[in-house]
């Protein structure tokens, strides 16, 4: 049966336009938006709708709203929070050349902690999935869904909840970006021989070697990525 596609609510219709006004540099970074009227008329929606869409975008971070002033659009660069990048991450259009290799590197430095937490806590469940991929199908689609699942259980089990909630906001970016780094048979290779040093830190728990293995690992991702996509 086909799933019908959600409808969108006017003040959602009303953000995602206003979104694209900021992002395309119409309403740039630390302007002014024109008075409420008027917005309303040019992005066509009724001035309650307006209002709802201004205070969600100002809730994530893309508006400043203060009482008898204008609204300023924040540079969000400098004053936005978790939601920014969650909705840049699904706006690939228009992320920057490095956005994914800024992630990445930041991917670098939680992967280790978050592997050690989860090797800590659940060695055994992570070794199971990880028997699962020793005969894993050769494709970037395969392998792509493997290390969400790999990273997906390790964020889970670790003792920190903020892991999960941070690579959760990438799901939808984590599959495409991955698909594309595992075109390449070099890099299905060496993840698939992380998984078999993986695994075996996992029967051992150890945890400690777990991480300092994630980290090399993480940094070769990350060369490699730059490698890959380089013009």
């Amino acid at each position: 049966m086909n799933k019908w596609k959600p409808i969108q609510k006017p003040a959602e219709i009303a953000e995602q336009r206003l979104l694209d006004a900021i992002l395309s540099g119409r309403f740039a970074m630390n302007s002014y938006l024109p008075g409420e009227r008027d917005l309303a008329a040019q992005i066509g929606v009724t001035r309650p709708t307006l209002r709802e869409a201004l205070q969600r975008l100002a809730r994530d971070g893309w508006l400043d709203i203060q009482h008898g002033k204008p609204t300023r659009v924040r540079d969000y660069w400098l004053e936005g929070s978790m939601g920014v990048l969650s909705t840049l991450a699904q706006m690939p259009a228009q992320q920057t050349p490095d956005f994914v290799s800024h992630l990445l590197e930041i991917r670098v430095l939680l992967a280790p902690a978050y592997t050690r937490q989860a090797m800590e806590s659940a060695s055994a469940e992570i070794a199971a999935l990880l028997a699962r991929f020793e005969s894993i199908e050769d494709t970037p689609t395969a392998f792509s869904d493997a290390d969400w699942e790999v990273h997906h259980l390790l964020t889970l089990r670790a003792a920190n909840p903020i892991f999960r909630l941070l690579l959760n906001s990438f799901q939808g970016m984590y599959h495409v970006m991955a698909e594309h780094y595992f075109v390449t048979a070099e890099n299905r290779e060496r993840s698939r021989a992380y998984y078999t040093e993986l695994l075996a830190c996992a029967k051992k728990n150890a945890y400690l070697k777990a991480e300092i293995l994630t980290r090399d690992v993480m940094n070769e991702s990350l060369a490699q990525w730059k490698k890959t996509t380089k013009p």
